[in-house]
């Protein structure tokens, strides 16, 4: 009888080591697919599903199930909608999103049941910073990054007396909070905080406050289909070649080809840029043109990293996505080979990266310069 037993306790054994090699790892994708920012959102994925994909579908040998959600963009919607993807869905590990109202939603979800969040885009600075969590990631940027990068390029330039224009809502608040405090480090004055409601994108009152005062420059945050009309508004408004322009990546990120030559000459900061001339990056852009037939952005680099940096940490568990403690573990200590240039994670969990000036050319971002080296987000009030 005892053998018996200890043979069905081996069988056991036995088929749960089967099935967990063999299991799934579901992946909870709650992206934008309508509204404002649906092409940003169809990049991620992209970019996340191409690392998968170059992997034969698997990461750390386990297949991954998609579970998509479209969050619209919308901060109401978003506990409702991460809380379907947790407690109905039940996903292993969340990525998003593009929004970082929605993103705050879906912080304070993952903070309240340990679920794994790999945020592939919203730069809101409280998720590595007051939200903070073990089980937080984030592979993209913190808007103080982006804000700050561009704020010392701007002082260093000369530019005594800037005007900001923005969405108002917390990635514009806090963009341009992060430029003021470096432009200001610097020597130079924020006269004016213009802002208009998200996505309201009649900007005419605006600019028209702009070309009466005359400033040196303007510092601007947009994205997506609002970047785009931003621009072209800017530029028939007759600002275009009269006061400089100047943003973060996302107003000409993946919106070149509408803006056409009203973008020609702006410059930007971000962590990624055209013509970074690195293998990584060049083998990148084949393998996504060749899939998708279209060049990828800094969104598709962001999703690819999510699933690198998901797939350090499954690696380190075999597959196990039960063993939390140690799969995050991995996370925190990998250097993470992404087409922007290698990047570490800090403490806080946001990437430690090289932040790039780009200058419109064409249909390009093309690198000018980096504008700071290995810049590391201050993560003010994490507390992990």
């Amino acid at each position: 009888m005892k053998i018996l037993i200890a043979s069905a306790m081996l069988l056991a054994a036995s088929m749960s080591a089967s099935a967990q090699s063999s299991g799934k790892i579901r992946v909870g994708l709650m992206l934008p697919a309508t509204g404002t920012f649906a092409s940003l959102g169809a990049a991620i994925e992209n970019g996340f599903r191409l690392y998968v994909a170059e992997n034969q579908g698997r990461l750390a040998g386990q297949e991954i199930e998609y579970v998509r959600v479209d969050d619209e963009s919308d901060p109401a919607k978003a506990t409702d909608n991460v809380n379907r993807l947790i407690k109905r869905d039940n996903v292993d590990v969340i990525v998003g999103t593009v929004h970082s109202g929605v993103t705050m939603a879906m912080a304070k979800a993952a903070r309240e049941t340990g679920t794994i969040l790999i945020v592939p885009n919203a730069g809101a600075d409280a998720v590595t910073g007051p939200m903070c969590a073990p089980n937080i990631f984030r592979s993209s940027f913190s808007n103080w990054q982006q804000g700050y990068a561009m704020g010392d390029v701007v002082a260093k330039k000369g530019h005594k007396k800037v005007m900001t224009i923005t969405w108002k809502y917390a990635a514009g608040d806090e963009v341009v909070k992060s430029f003021k405090e470096a432009f200001e480090k610097g020597g130079g004055k924020v006269t004016e905080e213009l802002s208009l409601p998200f996505p309201n994108v009649e900007f005419q009152a605006l600019l028209t406050a702009i070309a009466a005062a005359k400033p040196d420059a303007v510092y601007t945050f947009f994205a997506g289909a609002g970047a785009v009309k931003f621009v072209k508004d800017y530029s028939a408004a007759g600002l275009k070649g009269r006061i400089p322009l100047y943003s973060t990546g996302f107003l000409t990120d993946g919106t070149l080809e509408a803006m056409g030559r009203d973008a020609e000459g702006i410059e930007t900061t971000l962590h990624y840029a055209d013509g970074l001339d690195s293998v990584r990056d060049k083998g990148f852009r084949l393998a996504y043109a060749k899939t998708f037939k279209s060049a990828p952005d800094v969104y598709a680099v962001q999703g690819y990293d999510a699933a690198q940096m998901l797939s350090v940490g499954l690696s380190a568990v075999g597959g196990d996505v039960k063993r939390k403690t140690e799969l995050i573990a991995a996370m925190e200590k990998a250097t993470i080979d992404s087409p922007r240039g290698r990047f570490t994670m800090s403490k806080n969990h946001n990437p430690v990266q090289d932040i790039y000036l780009r200058k419109v050319v064409g249909t390009e971002n093309k690198l000018a310069g980096i504008a700071s080296k290995a810049l590391s987000d201050p993560g003010r009030g994490c507390r992990m």
